[in-house]
């Protein structure tokens, strides 16, 4: 009838029905687009001498074996991979199971993580050559020039946490219990565990025992502390890392990781892994690097202040490298305090006059470090103690007058000083910083790495040379497809 409603269940299409097994056709090389960055990655390699990879692979088609997976197609997922921001070999086997990209690469195929994790760090000689090889090609198209790199360091977090650090005791207690632990791994209660099971316990027992081990012989190395001294302490997580400050002030367990680039178009030229938390030694070393990956030294390095003192200018200078630096201002190194500079010195008389007119008289010469020339000048208490700038010139000096320090500058130095009081330099070493913090924040932003993902100092300089590679790819990729768009008209 005419307006009559149909009460009745309705009847509808089931939209989604998760409780079945499907097959579906794929089209694999329409996983992704022709621009996709996977497939500039993936013939980039392509480009590559990747021979240095199979030294290792055992079966060949004459004698037989087990087929190895392709060098091409490892280091493409492990650039890929870091290129979105994954360092973690089981994130990249299960993107492998459902991520477009990943799947174009592998051809629809999942790649176990043990072969990932061995691949990565399993290869030393071969990754340095492939990173000289894209050094080569990126220098052949002229984005690599040499005429002027800068040096620059960065913490980075080791695998390891701040409650790891601990003393000798403590360790040799940790030791002689994982020790134990590895010699019950054949006890026959422990046979209802299945085989593979046992085998990852007894293994993972085995590296913490190796890596206690050598959190020993750190301390050895640190020293078991002298009187009055907090005792030396090790990471039992990873025994190479040290503890060092953070952006935000804080500490922990981390390495310096040391980062060479060419200040013509941002390349990275060369990567380190340094355990002192200062950076001050690490500026010949770079630049011998340099010279050996390369073949040729930089005509001028840039470098911060924490680089900038009287040995690398000198070491500079003797490698005939133009050093542009920023020079301490003596405020500064005073802690606040009257800065050196308010006072005279008279050069006849070989001592110090303050703005008062008081004397700071020639104590001695106290070399230290490779200051062999350091001599040092002392006020008399009495002048201090009645003088009205006192609380502005040595507020803490009780039982002494100002005291000052005098290095006298070797030609080397007195030349850097005068250089650098130039508008050139100054513009020079202002060009540093956007190059220099570029890299470090591209890494640790764009491409996540803020803790380590392996353990030890070669590990961990493995891993950041896959990061330093990924990201030159990644510029040279972005280079090269701005030179491809037409400026508009």
């Amino acid at each position: 009838m005419e307006g009559q409603q149909n009460t009745g269940k309705k009847r509808l299409i089931e939209v989604v029905n998760r409780d079945q097994m499907t097959w579906a056709a794929v089209d694999v090389e329409r996983l992704i687009g022709e621009d996709h960055p996977a497939r500039a990655i993936w013939a980039l390699v392509g480009r590559l001498d990747l021979s240095g990879f199979e030294e290792g692979i055992g079966s060949t088609e004459e004698a037989g074996g087990r087929p190895a997976k392709d060098p091409q197609l490892l280091i493409s997922l492990w650039i890929y991979a870091y290129s979105v921001g994954i360092g973690k070999a089981r994130e990249v086997t299960r993107r492998c199971e459902y991520d477009p990209a990943f799947q174009w690469l592998t051809g629809m195929r999942v790649v176990n993580h043990h072969t990932l994790s061995d691949f990565r760090v399993g290869h030393q000689k071969a990754l340095d050559e492939l990173f000289t090889q894209i050094l080569g090609l990126l220098s052949a198209e002229g984005l690599i020039t040499l005429e002027e790199v800068t040096q620059d360091g960065t913490k980075i977090k080791a695998l390891a946490s701040g409650k790891s650090f601990h003393r000798e005791a403590t360790i040799r207690k940790h030791l002689a219990r994982a020790q134990q632990q590895v010699e019950a791994m054949g006890d026959p209660r422990e046979e209802t565990e299945s085989r593979q099971r046992q085998q990852a316990r007894a293994r993972a027992q085995r590296e913490r025992e190796q890596r206690l081990q050598a959190a020993l012989a750190e301390l050895e190395k640190l020293g078991k502390g002298k009187s009055g001294e907090e005792e030396a302490r090790a990471s039992s997580s990873d025994p190479q890392a040290r503890r060092m400050k953070q952006a935000d002030g804080g500490y922990a367990p981390s390495y310096n990781v040391q980062i060479t680039s060419d200040m013509a178009y941002g390349m990275i030229l060369d990567v380190a892994i340094s355990q002192e938390g200062n950076d001050s030694h690490q500026l010949l070393p770079a630049v011998e690097r340099i010279e050996q990956r390369l073949q040729e030294k930089p005509k001028a390095i840039v470098a911060d202040g924490d680089y900038t003192n009287r040995k690398n200018v000198e070491l500079m200078a003797e490698k005939q490298v133009e050093f542009v630096g920023s020079l301490r201002r003596e405020a500064e190194e005073g802690g606040g305090r009257l800065p050196a500079s308010a006072f005279g010195y008279a050069p006849d008389g070989d001592f110090y006059i303050c703005p008062e007119g008081k004397i700071l008289k020639l104590e001695g010469c106290h070399p230290k470090g490779d200051d062999k020339e350091r001599y040092s000048y002392r006020a008399c208490w009495e002048d201090c103690q009645s003088c009205q700038r006192k609380p502005q010139c040595c507020p803490k000096n009780e039982k002494a007058g100002r005291g000052l320090i005098r290095i006298p500058d070797s030609v080397a130095m007195a030349a850097f000083r005068k250089k650098m009081a130039s508008a050139q330099a100054q513009a020079q070493y202002r060009h540093r910083g956007p190059v220099a913090e570029f890299c470090h924040a591209w890494i640790k932003s764009k491409l996540g790495l803020r803790q380590f993902h392996v353990r030890g100092r070669v590990k961990t300089r493995l891993e950041m040379l896959w990061v330093c590679l990924t990201y030159n790819l990644q510029q040279w990729i972005r280079l090269t497809r701005l030179a491809a768009v037409p400026l508009a008209s």
